[in-house]
Formats: structure tokens, sequence, C-alpha cells
């Protein structure tokens, strides 16, 4: 340890960029077992380690590094994945530039610790010497239904698995995993790993009910009878539109309607209205990582233009920076400080989009706030535009006839023991705090898990 001095940060090479652009494989490689023991051997193992506390997991990030460092494989896989439910998924998809890295001691002086990288290689390793998780028989006479298989879901039946308590997940869609599966594209993660866990989970007796949506299929009411506690994890999916004339359009698109569609077609499902952006001019207004997601399917889907217009100056983006540099890489154009005013159309079709050029006015504070630069509007043509601009909750029918409380933003309300108005029925992730990290939902599920615990007395 203690080696930040002699040894550079180095990420993990990346897939040559003509070929990455040929298929939907993930683009980062692993790092071999020398590179990461070196890039290990970086930590300085604060006493109050920063990385710790900012991860929503509160991971043992220091722990885990310094056994890589010393090759004891095993026991760093043991700690990786005590606080984690899959490790070598957010690995690959936590924006770890603003979250563990991001406060990482050494970040701003001879640069972070690449603790993604590593954390993927710790399970990826380990996987392919044998080990894996491991779960406890179903001893409990308690029994839990979890609403929806996302990161939350699969996080809260993952801990209570672990505590030998029954399980059973209903899923709406016909594969588990919500937008694990369905809303990160395969470029940032290789959907044979979800499943991976998935399967791991069905052997430790989880029960999973494919194409079931509660209120449809089963009855909200049946749950609550015939089930001890019941999750609710159904995330954030209704995206938002700008309220611009001109959106109903057949050609203007939602971004998870989009990566949902590709999605469903590289798994060979049957795709209704696909959207086929070949030989188009594509423009993707938001700058987040899902917008990244959009630009960057894309240009894979074969469009012959992708533009990427935010709002705001680059240094304000909220995604991950190295999402950006890969979309740069991939060929997408991004225009900044631009606002979208109206969609321009031409019967039923959408043909550009008017924007008018902004500023940051920073004397409100640091990120600043807007202003429209008169008389600076122009048109940006396009054959197809995808909105990009966030998600909000959406409230299925069985939440709206229950006696559950939702906040102001059609949020489930819920107690510090992620409990909802009803104590029986427990809540998390983004139906709860709104559109937010993987993460974060996934340290929801395994919290809630640790409630029902508490609640059955285990």
């Amino acid at each position: 340890m203690l080696k930040f001095t002699d040894i550079k940060r180095r990420n993990p090479e990346k897939r040559d960029v003509l070929q990455r652009l040929k298929d939907f494989d993930e683009v980062y490689e692993l790092m071999s077992e020398n590179e990461n023991s070196r890039q290990a051997s970086r930590c300085i193992g604060c006493g109050d380690p920063y990385c710790h506390n900012k991860c929503p997991l509160h991971n043992f990030i220091p722990n885990w590094l310094k056994q890589i460092a010393t090759n004891d494989l095993e026991l760093a896989f043991q700690l990786s994945n005590e606080t984690s439910p899959f490790p070598e998924i957010l690995g690959k998809i936590c924006p770890h530039d603003v979250l563990c890295e991001g406060d990482c001691t050494l970040n701003d002086t001879h640069g972070a610790i690449t603790i993604g990288a590593v954390e993927t290689y710790v399970s990826e390793k380990a996987f392919e010497n044998g080990y894996k998780p491991t779960f406890p028989p179903i001893t409990s006479k308690k029994k839990v239904a979890i609403i929806g298989s996302g990161p939350s879901g699969l996080s809260a039946a993952t801990f209570l698995l672990r505590k030998g308590i029954a399980v059973e997940v209903f899923e709406r869609s016909g594969k588990a995993g919500g937008l694990l599966t369905f809303g990160i594209p395969g470029f940032k993660l290789d959907k044979s790993k979800v499943q991976r866990r998935v399967d791991w989970l069905l052997g430790a007796g989880m029960k999973l009910h494919l194409n079931c949506e509660i209120g449809k299929d089963k009855s909200f009411e049946d749950l609550t009878k015939d089930f001890d506690a019941v999750f609710v994890g159904i995330g954030a999916t209704k995206g938002k539109t700008a309220g611009l004339e001109g959106e109903k359009s057949s050609n203007v698109h939602l971004a998870m309607e989009f990566l949902t569609c590709i999605q469903k077609r590289n798994f060979g499902m049957m795709t209704d209205n696909f959207i086929d952006v070949k030989d188009k001019k594509v423009v993707v207004i938001g700058g987040g990582d899902t917008a990244m997601d959009c630009v960057r399917s894309s240009v894979r889907e074969g469009a012959k233009t992708v533009k990427c217009l935010y709002r705001r100056d680059e240094a304000s983006m909220p995604g991950s920076k190295k999402e950006v540099v890969n979309a740069k890489e991939e060929g997408v154009e991004f225009v900044f400080n631009v606002a979208p005013t109206k969609i321009m159309t031409q019967g039923d079709l959408a043909t550009g989009i008017e924007l008018i050029k902004t500023e940051q006015d920073t004397t409100s504070g640091k990120r600043g706030s807007l202003v429209n630069i008169k008389g600076s509007e122009y048109i940006e043509d396009a054959d197809i535009i995808i909105y990009a601009l966030g998600f909000d909750q959406e409230v299925p029918e069985f939440i709206k006839n229950s006696s559950i409380e939702l906040d102001k933003w059609n949020g489930i309300k819920t107690n510090e023991n992620y409990q909802t108005s009803n104590p029986k029925i427990y809540a998390g992730g983004d139906a709860v705090r709104g559109a937010d990290l993987a993460v974060t939902a996934t340290a929801d599920g395994r919290n809630a898990a640790f409630e029902i615990v508490k609640f059955f007395g285990n």
C-alpha cells in the first residue's frame, strides 16, 4: 500500500472505437491481475475513508483494496460482497467519478484509486476461480413479496435470502432486472451478468413471476394477505417531456422507449413500433447518463448524425464524465448552452427543433441561473428527437387504490424504517426518492431488507 507516489492511476483499457461501434458489447476490459494489484496498492488506507462514506452502500473499499494489493482474492471477494448484492455490476455502472473516486483523498493530487475497475475485477476473477455467493437454507416461516426486479428489488431479495427468509418477486416484464436489463445498454453492462445474479437468487430459493403485473395479473390485496411483508421497488419510469409545441409528433420519443426497444431487439423479443434511427439525423435533448446512453446507442444503430443538446456548459453536465468522453470518441457532437423552444413540424412529423442560445449568470451561485440570449434563435434539423430529461414516478393503479400515502411528487412516503403508511408494506428506490442512481436504489433495497428482518424479529 501507499505506492501512489510511484504508481500512476491507470484506467482500464477500452476496445478500439471502430470495433466497439459495430456491436453492443462492453467497452471496458478487465485489467490484469498484476495491474489490479498495483492500482489497489496506491490506496493510503485513510482512517476515516471518504470513499466509504460517499458510497451509498458504504462498501468496505479500503479493506478489499488491501486484500487485492496483497493477492488475497477470496477475502477481497467476501468483503466486497458483504455490503453489496452485485458489486461486479455496480463496478461497471456507478458514476465513480462523482461518488467514491470523486471523494478519494488522492483525487486532487495524484489521481483517485480506480475503485470501480478493481471492484469489478474482484468478483469477476473470483467467479473464474469458482467462488460464488452463498446462501443459507430458507428456515424462516415468514415470506416476503417484492414488486419489481430492478436494483432495489433484487437487492432486497438478496439480503432477505441471506437471512433465510423466503422471497417471491413479481415482475411485469418478460425478463428480470428492470433498469439493469432494459434501461442500461449492453456496451455498459453485459446482460448475462445480470442474469447470472438472478440465477443465483433462484438457486437460493427465490421464486420469480415474470409477465406478472400487480393490479392486473395478481391483485395487490392478495399480496398483502398472502405475505408477511411486501417491498415495493417499481422505480420511476415515466419519462419527462419539455411541454414544447410539436412534441406529440410521431418521431419524438422518450429515452426509455428508445433504449428498451433496442434491448428487446437484442434479446430477440418482439418489439412493437421499433424506433429505427439508421441513416437519420438524431437529436438527443439532455445531459445526464441516460442522454449518453441514447446518443451512444444511436451511433451503434447507424444514425447519420447524432447531436446532444444541453442547456448549460460541459462542466455543468450532471452525468459521469467518462461517458461524455466515450460519446465524443464514438462520433457524437455536443452542442452546449442551447435550450429548445419549439419543435418544427410538417404534418405528423418533426423536422427540426428551434433552439435559443443561453448563458449562465453566476452571480446567483456557482452553477448559475440560465439566461436566454435574445435574438439567438436558430433551427437544428432532425429526423428523430429523443427526450432524455429525467423521470417521474408513475403511480400504478394498485397504489392509487390502496391506502399508501404519496408525497406531492407522487413518490411513495416512507419513514426511517422504509415503511409506508401501511407498516406491512415497505418501499425504496426511485419509487420513493425520485429518479436517482442504481446504487442508491440498491442501498434502499438492502436497508429495507434489514428493517423487514427486524420487523420479523429474526
